[in-house]
């Protein structure tokens, strides 16, 4: 009984990830959904994209918290749409999530719609939120080993930005080893060094994202 109503469950993810998806598609928006555990610059990388692409890109946010309106109103004051998903102590935002907030915004107005999951790298990788890009994020500080202890997200995501690269001198940090296993999980995957504090690979990352705009095709979703 138990197994039948997890697949149901994640039945009904899909089938709004889908209508996501295909709202996104016809609205011509590329969506990034970016995964990475708390604290490691998530908003940081968005606020640099906004304040080098606003006058170039129309650019929206969906924040996912548990808790807190504090990241959205950051993003506020750079006066571009935002939206905040409260998931009341949830692990992961969800399909259905995405699809109340996308009510929320006029996408004929919008190229790029960052969303900001949940601090976690493991739940969120599961579902499926009917985005056009998977974004890992890792900061330095973290640590080298996390595309080996959490396999799932570099094997799904499109693109992974190591972040805070400013850190890596005072840090324990093996990014030679990093690298290996991103490769390994994920050989194509390109990789992009970080600093949203001293600047250093910002124009790579929004260059990066410049070249998502009209791939509106979404990747195969295959979490496992």
């Amino acid at each position: 009984m138990q197994i039948k109503v997890v697949k149901r469950i994640m039945e009904a993810s899909e089938q709004h990830a889908q209508e996501v998806r295909q709202r996104l598609q016809e609205a011509g928006v590329v969506a990034l959904n970016l995964i990475s555990a708390p604290g490691s610059g998530k908003t940081s990388l968005i606020e640099c994209a906004i304040r080098e692409l606003k006058d170039k890109v129309r650019i929206a946010v969906i924040e996912g918290d548990p808790d807190t309106t504090r990241d959205a109103e950051r993003i506020a004051k750079l006066d571009v749409p935002v939206v905040q998903i409260n998931t009341e102590g949830g692990c992961h935002l969800e399909a259905t999530m995405v699809l109340r907030a996308l009510e929320q915004i006029d996408l004929d107005g919008v190229q790029l719609l960052f969303i900001e999951n949940v601090g976690n790298l493991v739940c969120p990788v599961v579902f499926d939120l009917g985005e056009t890009r998977r974004v890992a994020v890792v900061s330095a500080a973290e640590g080298h080993d996390k595309p080996a202890k959490y396999p799932a997200l570099f094997r799904t995501a499109q693109v992974t930005v190591l972040n805070k690269i400013d850190l890596i001198p005072y840090l324990d940090f093996d990014e030679a080893q990093f690298t290996c296993d991103v490769r390994r999980l994920n050989p194509e995957m390109p990789i992009l060094r970080v600093s949203c504090r001293t600047g250093e690979g910002v124009s790579e990352w929004t260059r990066w994202l410049q070249n998502q705009i009209g791939s509106t095709v979404s990747p195969e979703f295959a979490p496992m």
